[in-house]
């Protein structure tokens, strides 16, 4: 696959806030029956060749997993006792949605509660109670799904090219990013917490070890624009002065990280080289600056079949 589809924030805004308050409620699903894994792992979904799931879920009737599938529209559930059920992605409340996963899960077996609130979201509204008439974009949605699964690859193979501790690449439903972390292995100092709508015990676990984390969202209203981001937990110092690649790339003092614009990657000639820059300029750059034994850590990126010399 080489597309990069256009990502306009603005002309799929209600489509992406719909359809981010859905993955809100799926991923409290797997939150709620999961046991905790550090750093939040056990929360995020992943990309799929058809959308984004959970992996297995546990529950008291063994374990399940649900799938959004963004090629046929649909929320499809599925149990380990060979029982599927599949939900409709379209127009319609947020409170229609909620009570229709939770009724489908009693059907089958799964008994769970979560939290109602939305995450990470100015203004929430609980789920039961969100009736707004929300849209739903079938080819925004589609669209998006490609740029994920464009992503995915190229984070993943950056992520072959570390010897130590490293996250999984996953998407974040409260945040509504994929992201991926790569670790120092040295505590970090208690981060100050302070993040909208997230516990800061939550906050605090997740950056208990310095970290330097890459990631892709689609936009939002505080940055209206498809984009990557790069940052160190701490920030060392000069971060916020090194020379990263590609040209367009930059550091935004707000938001305390470097920027890419996805356009800039889609519109470049080979946009998997120059995402692949920026995750690999802007990771060197937090790790020589915070003084990483990148002698142990770094690695050639990995070729299918071909094992690690020691």
């Amino acid at each position: 696959m080489t597309d990069w589809p256009v990502l306009a924030w603005s002309g799929w805004r209600e489509t992406a806030l719909h359809l981010q308050l859905m993955t809100q409620i799926v991923g409290k699903v797997r939150l709620a029956l999961t046991p905790w894994l550090n750093h939040g792992w056990h929360v995020p979904l992943y990309v799929t060749p058809r959308g984004l799931g959970t992996s297995p879920i546990p529950s008291e009737t063994g374990p399940f997993e649900i799938d959004f599938d963004f090629r046929d529209h649909q929320l499809r559930i599925a149990c380990v006792s060979g029982e599927t059920r599949a939900l409709p992605l379209q127009a319609g409340s947020i409170a229609d949605f909620h009570t229709a996963v939770m009724a489908t899960l009693a059907e089958l077996g799964v008994t769970v509660t979560i939290n109602t609130l939305p995450n990470e979201m100015p203004d929430p509204i609980r789920f039961p109670d969100d009736r707004a008439k929300r849209p739903y974009d079938p080819a925004a949605v589609e669209a998006f799904h490609v740029a994920l699964i464009q992503v995915d690859h190229a984070f993943k193979r950056f992520r072959t090219g570390f010897l130590g501790k490293a996250s999984p690449v996953h998407f974040f439903w409260g945040s509504f990013d994929l992201a991926v972390t790569r670790f120092s292995g040295r505590r970090a100092p208690p981060h100050p917490g302070g993040v909208p709508g997230l516990p800061d015990d939550v906050t605090r676990e997740a950056y208990s070890h310095e970290v330097s984390s890459a990631g892709f969202w689609p936009g939002s209203d505080a940055y209206p624009h498809a984009a990557f981001y790069s940052y160190a937990y701490p920030g060392p110092e000069g971060f916020a002065e090194a020379k990263v690649r590609p040209e367009a790339a930059r550091f935004d003092a707000a938001l305390g990280e470097f920027l890419l614009d996805y356009e800039a990657v889609r519109t470049a000639p080979d946009p998997q080289a120059a995402l692949a820059d920026f995750l690999q300029s802007t990771y060197d750059a937090a790790a020589d600056l915070a003084h990483w034994d990148c002698s142990a850590f770094d690695c050639p990126i990995g070729v299918p079949r071909r094992p690690r010399p020691l």
